[in-house]
Formats: C-alpha cells, sequence, structure tokens
C-alpha cells in the first residue's frame, strides 16, 4: 500500500515536468529520492574481511513518516540559506528559498506556540511528569503526537520552560 502523500508527490512531479518548471521538477525528483533513501534500510547478515556485508530491504514509509523526511529536507534548506548568507552568495539563496517554498507546500498547517503548549500540557499530565527529570518521557511522546505539525526545537523549548517552572 503507497502512502497518499507519496502518490501525491508523484503525481506532482509528473505534472511539473508537463508543464516544464524544471525547479519544482528537480526539488520533487530530490525529495522522491530522499524518501526513497529513508524506505532503504541495511539489514547486515554477515561479516568478512573486507567489512560488512549486507543487503537491503525497502519499507514504506506512512505519510507521517514522508512529513518528517520533507521536514528534514525543509531544515537542511534553512542551513544551507543562512550559510550562503553569511557566504554573500544571493543567488545560492533565491534558489534555496524556492525549494524551500515547494517542500513547505507539502508540509500541514504548523502549530501555534500557544497550540503546542496546550498540547505539552496534555502530555504532561498524562505522563504524570513532575519536573526536567522527566523531560525525556514527555518529549517522546509529544515530538512522535506533533511530528510534522511543529519544528521539534519549539518544542523542546516549550516542555523545558514548563518542566523547569513545576
Amino acid at each position: 500500500m503507497e502512502a497518499n502523500l507519496k502518490q501525491k508527490l508523484n503525481d506532482d512531479l509528473k505534472q511539473s515536468m508537463r508543464d516544464k518548471d524544471t525547479v519544482k521538477t528537480s526539488t520533487l525528483r530530490m525529495l522522491l529520492s530522499a524518501i526513497k533513501y529513508a524506505e532503504m534500510k541495511r539489514q547486515e547478515t554477515d561479516f568478512d574481511k573486507k567489512g560488512v556485508v549486507g543487503e537491503y530491504q525497502q519499507y514504506a514509509l506512512n505519510d507521517t513518516d514522508i512529513l518528517g523526511v520533507i521536514a528534514k529536507e525543509i531544515k537542511q534548506r534553512e542551513d544551507s540559506i543562512a550559510a550562503y548568507k553569511a557566504g554573500n552568495r544571493q543567488d545560492l539563496v533565491d534558489k534555496e528559498s524556492v525549494e524551500m517554498a515547494i517542500l513547505k507546500s507539502y508540509m500541514p498547517e504548523q502549530l501555534s506556540r500557544d497550540e503546542i503548549i496546550a498540547e505539552a500540557w496534555k502530555t504532561i499530565s498524562e505522563v504524570g511528569a513532575r519536573g526536567p527529570a522527566d523531560k525525556g518521557k514527555v518529549m517522546g511522546k509529544l515530538v512522535a503526537s506533533l511530528k510534522g505539525k511543529a519544528d521539534g526545537k519549539t518544542i523542546n523549548e516549550v516542555v523545558t520552560e514548563i518542566l523547569s517552572s513545576m
């Protein structure tokens, strides 16, 4: 069973090729390649003198996992933009910005900070967290539930603030 988001990406790739939209085509190809790479997991089976001998197995990603791949690609674009700005390369900043806009169009609406705080409080009460020592329990459950809907850095800041004030 193929994920709906992956099918949409493939359909959009075909359409961008028909429209001769080279930037969107290359961005979608890169994204589909990253998704395919994420689906490939190396299964180590044996060792020999030359190193690890193994085979690859393919695992299908669901829409949530694909959103994680898209978020990772967006984060890479943000980092590249910062580096290119420092290097005074406006041409590359523009290219990365366009790619990032295309990638963001596939992400769901991002939660506001207030919505993240509300979700954090709900998760803290579910887990029974009492202070900063319980951050790992809260983060594990909260990041999984908000995957693709909120930035991990923002989630971390909110949880740290809340748990530090307890």
